[in-house]
């Protein structure tokens, strides 16, 4: 029993010991640890290679199929429409009736002229008859040369007289045709400018015919797309109600002069064989592709603020290691940002994790092919 205690007393020294063994351990590996620096933190960024390429934008634009050659129907007179022989959408052939005017002074004028003409004639008559005797009574000596003389000039008179009076029946009864109006050429009405009982004035518009044949894409463009749509050596057409339905076009006039209202000006595009379902009147969509200049692009995510600017990092291959470099930014949209200066072909930018970099930092590039 007297043992026990013994044993007890001399556990302790020995736990004592080996705590301050153990203390002291710690103290110095503490020391040792504090002794070195932190290991350099290397942080993965994804970085792409800068590029340039030419960059243009695509815009839409709408408009309508046309024909290229449009005839404006007219009278050659004016007067009351009294009938209209046609509606929009009809087809005309050359010389169909499109039209009529009341022709009863143009009736009237041409029973007068060839009331007129008869009286010449019977006055020619006469004066013929009268020459015949003149000459044969001055070949007997029974008239003075003077009287014979006078017979000739009327006999001219009355000669000059009736070609008057055949012309001015002549003039009537064109004046008359006149007021009928027949189509020119086959096509499709496409407007009317009159109604039966208006007063139409020799000139005015009463129906419009597009033409059979070739038929044109005709869209308004502002004036900073005209120029380049003027370059166009094809444009893609199509149906707004079908997309599917396209044809090629070939840019074929562009007005020099902008419509006043809308400041636009119209470019007419020439449909090379155009389906069935592109009839005129029909609404379509032409896609431009604006003139192109070497850009350089990057994503929107690569962009950062810095001393009241936007910069980039840029990764340097031989040192492993970042640095921001300030940019000029030319223009932007939803994902990518047009760079104007600060940026060279072969430069490296860090287009994810930016915002967590510093100066200096060493980093590990994942690269990603610009897009």
């Amino acid at each position: 029993m007297p043992l026990k205690p013994a044993a007890t007393r001399a556990a302790r020294p020995l736990g004592t010991t080996t705590l301050f063994a153990l203390a002291t351990l710690t103290l110095v590996s503490a020391c040792r640890s504090g002794d070195e620096a932190p290991p350099t933190e290397v942080r993965p960024v994804r970085v792409t290679t800068i590029e340039t390429r030419d960059i243009g934008d695509t815009i839409a634009l709408t408009g309508t199929v046309q024909a290229q050659t449009e005839i404006n129907e007219s009278f050659r007179i004016g007067g009351r429409l009294i009938e209209r022989a046609v509606e929009i959408g009809d087809t005309v052939r050359p010389g169909q009736l499109l039209a009529r005017l009341d022709p009863q002074n143009e009736e009237s004028s041409l029973q007068g002229a060839r009331a007129q003409l008869v009286a010449a004639q019977a006055q020619l008559v006469e004066a013929r008859n009268n020459h015949q005797r003149m000459r044969d009574l001055v070949a007997e000596n029974a008239v003075s040369r003077a009287a014979f003389d006078q017979a000739v000039a009327v006999l001219q008179t009355a000669d000059s007289q009736v070609n008057s009076a055949r012309a001015s029946v002549n003039l009537a009864e064109n004046r008359l045709s006149y007021t009928q109006l027949h189509a020119t050429a086959a096509g499709l009405v496409t407007a009317r400018g009159a109604e039966p009982g208006e007063v139409v004035g020799a000139g005015s518009m009463v129906v419009q015919v597009a033409r059979e044949g070739a038929r044109d894409a005709v869209f308004d463009v502002p004036a900073q797309v005209k120029d380049s749509a003027a370059r166009r050596t094809s444009i893609t057409v199509a149906l707004v109600d079908d997309p599917k339905i396209t044809a090629t076009g070939t840019v074929r006039e562009v007005s020099p002069r902008a419509d006043p209202v809308t400041g636009t000006f119209a470019v007419r595009v020439q449909l090379i064989d155009p389906p069935l379902q592109m009839r005129l009147g029909s609404t379509v969509t032409g896609r431009v592709k604006l003139d192109t200049a070497p850009t350089i692009q990057i994503p929107a995510a690569a962009l950062m603020r810095a001393d009241g600017g936007v910069a980039v990092w840029v990764y340097d291959p031989a040192a492993g290691t970042v640095a921001a470099r300030g940019i000029t930014v030319a223009g932007s949209n939803a994902s990518t940002v047009q760079v104007a200066s600060g940026l060279n072909p072969g430069d490296v930018v860090v287009t994810a994790g930016a915002q967590a970099l510093r100066p200096g930092q060493k980093v590990r590039p994942l690269e990603t092919p610009q897009s």
